[in-house]
């Protein structure tokens, strides 16, 4: 028999697995109505560049100031990790939000959607080839299942993707690298900050980024309808600071890997609200994808408990 401390120590490894799996889940689902509440936005003449700008710069001024009310304590950061915010801001968070948008711009969203969740492969590609980590047969496993199940949830099996624009494919590759790279930098930063200071010094650089190479502040001088400002509003807090805080404490307690696997349950979440409010129903083929996709993500999270983390 096992010594009831390791025993305990095991149940709460577990539950806070579960916990983990249960943020980044909740994340996909934010993500997914951001992404929905942004195409409205496209549909009445919002670009891309406007959409950022406000969306990083209203979730950094939004999560410093609630930082600043509850537990100012959280803004302290070495000036030694400043480069690496710059990088996460810039090159994860910036890059990943904007280069999805873009991709969405161009071409079309199914096949934005499935570029874009190619992202846990550049996951594993690090662990293995940076990180020297062997992928277990499970993981292999988890991660086809979900590009399979990406795939057919998005119906790319009726694009014809060698006629898309070039510029649009070039930026849902890079999206799915940017949102690979996030992944594992604010794990990185997390070993020393909670996921609330990476997360708002991350968006402080991704902010500067989008109001320097876009005039400062621009998008705000616009003439929006109080709807339009409802919708800014919902993602630059809820499908912003919410998301990305809880995909970042879902980092803190499963591996960059899992829960970027999991995430892949917002082209799901996606389908099913474009259904509602759209209208847009889901085909036999693409509800046999989001089968797969759960079905994989059971699967990882399961074998994660059976081996005790």
């Amino acid at each position: 028999m096992r010594p009831q401390n390791s025993v305990n120590n095991v149940k709460a490894d577990l539950q806070q697995a579960r916990l983990g799996y249960l943020y980044v889940a909740l994340a996909a689902l934010l993500f997914a109505i951001s992404g929905t509440s942004a195409k409205f936005l496209f549909n009445d003449g919002i670009t891309a560049f406007q959409l950022i700008q406000m969306r990083t710069t209203l979730a950094f001024v939004g999560l410093l100031t609630w930082l600043c009310v509850r537990n100012p304590s959280l803004l302290k950061i070495s000036i030694k990790h400043l480069f690496y915010f710059v990088g996460l801001g810039v090159f994860g968070i910036g890059f990943a939000q904007f280069f999805y948008l873009l991709a969405i711009s161009k071409i079309n969203v199914a096949a934005a959607i499935l570029l874009h969740y190619t992202g846990p492969v550049f996951v594993a590609l690090y662990v293995v080839f940076v990180q020297r980590q062997k992928l277990n047969f499970y993981s292999i496993l988890a991660i086809s299942g979900t590009l399979i199940g990406c795939f057919l949830v998005v119906g790319a099996y009726n694009l014809q993707l060698l006629t898309l624009n070039r510029a649009g494919i070039i930026a849902g590759v890079l999206a799915a690298i940017a949102f690979a790279v996030y992944s594992i930098l604010s794990e990185y930063g997390m070993r020393k900050y909670t996921p609330w200071t990476v997360l708002l010094y991350g968006m402080l650089f991704a902010a500067l980024m989008w109001n320097s190479l876009h005039p400062p502040l621009e998008a705000f001088l616009h003439l929006y309808s109080p709807f339009q400002w409802g919708l800014i509003l919902f993602i630059g807090v809820c499908g912003t600071i919410f998301p990305f805080g809880l995909y970042f404490e879902g980092i803190r307690r499963i591996k960059p890997t899992h829960a970027s696997i999991t995430a892949t349950l917002e082209p799901i979440s996606a389908g099913v609200i474009a259904a509602v409010l759209l209208g847009e129903m889901m085909g036999a083929m693409q509800i046999l994808g989001g089968v797969i996709v759960i079905g994989s993500i059971v699967l990882l999270q399961l074998k994660t408990e059976s081996n005790g983390m």
